[in-house]
């Protein structure tokens, strides 16, 4: 709330240069800032009695949002990238899979192993097991396992995440 938008009868100032001006009523305080020039804005709402701060709201909201842009272009975003395989991959195409996997975490992203049973290969889970751990052997170097190797209907997967 800023300038007429407050209603208080009572409200706790704090001047432009961030000193006590004590307990006062809004329409003394509303004076003070059209007096300096400024706005009366209220900052914390919830307080007994609210207290408001006289400064100048567009710059006031210009710093918010230029924090803003800094907090966002300071966070880095990972991504869940997807390595699909077959229960009866063979070992060139497992290598290949491996090779995938192995750049998508030294680009900082996670990767999702995921091993898809199609008819009759459901009855025949257990094997896959070994083959899913072979693959985290084999990107031990760089990655670590987050989530090991579970069974998920037709899926069998697996999360792996860059090592600290």
């Amino acid at each position: 709330m800023i300038n007429e938008q407050i209603r208080d009868r009572e409200i706790r100032l704090i001047g432009e240069n961030g000193e006590q001006m004590g307990i006062m009523s809004a329409r003394e305080a509303q004076a003070m800032a059209d007096e300096a020039g400024l706005d009366l804005v209220k900052i914390a709402p919830k307080a007994t009695p609210p207290v408001c701060k006289i400064i100048d709201y567009s710059k006031y909201k210009y710093e918010q949002s230029r924090k803003e842009k800094e907090a966002r272009r300071k966070q880095k975003i990972i991504e869940i990238k997807e390595i699909r395989m077959s229960p009866n991959i063979d070992t060139n195409d497992f290598n290949t899979k491996v090779g995938a996997a192995r750049k998508f975490i030294q680009k900082g992203n996670k990767v999702k192993v995921s091993i898809r049973f199609r008819g009759r290969e459901m009855a025949h889970t257990a094997q896959s097991r070994p083959m899913m751990e072979e693959f985290a052997e084999k990107l031990a170097d760089i990655a670590v396992v987050e989530k090991p190797p579970k069974m998920e209907g037709r899926f069998m997967t697996m999360f792996l995440t860059e090592k600290k």
